[in-house]
């Protein structure tokens, strides 16, 4: 037996949440960059650029964060595998 993961776009989210999640995840934020537990930007594994909290996505089953792009998302899917 398997569950269906489902997906949640975080883009409708507020910002209040968005920063929840990311504390809860062991994160910061100034308000408009992803930081780590030290304050420093966080930055895009694939693109190098750092994060910004409206264009953040996290992926399933991980704690990963990306920027949401077409590019760093076919980037994760190669080196991970599919995570649908």
């Amino acid at each position: 037996m398997f569950s269906i993961m489902e997906f949640i776009s975080l883009k409708n989210v507020s910002l209040k949440s968005k920063i929840c999640l990311l504390e809860g995840l062991g994160f910061k934020t100034d308000g408009e960059f992803v930081l780590d537990k030290n304050g420093n930007k966080v930055l895009d594994k694939y693109l190098e650029i750092p994060i910004k909290i409206d264009n953040m996505v996290i992926l399933p089953g991980s704690t990963i964060i990306l920027d949401d792009n077409e590019f760093s998302l076919s980037k994760y899917i190669e080196e991970y595998g599919d995570f649908a």
